[in-house]
């Protein structure tokens, strides 16, 4: 789709969470639970569709970010 998830190297005192970006708009979700951390520009229907993503996905997104910080999990 036109989201693109990451995660940034310098942030892993914080719980489990994941940046989304699509052009100008950018947010952070916390993982454990699903749960917005900042919005920048999309609107309620694209966090909705974004929140859904990661929850279909969250096993596989928290096991990239455990990977990414050398944790257990």
């Amino acid at each position: 789709g036109r989201y693109r998830f990451y995660f940034f190297s310098n942030e892993n005192n914080e719980p489990a969470h994941i940046h989304v970006k699509a052009e100008s708009d950018e947010a952070k979700f916390w993982l454990d639970p699903i749960e917005l951390a900042s919005n920048h520009g999309f609107k309620a229907h694209e966090l909705n569709e974004i929140a859904q993503l990661l929850e279909d996905n969250r096993l596989a997104i928290e096991r990239k970010w455990n990977e990414h910080f050398g944790r257990e999990g």
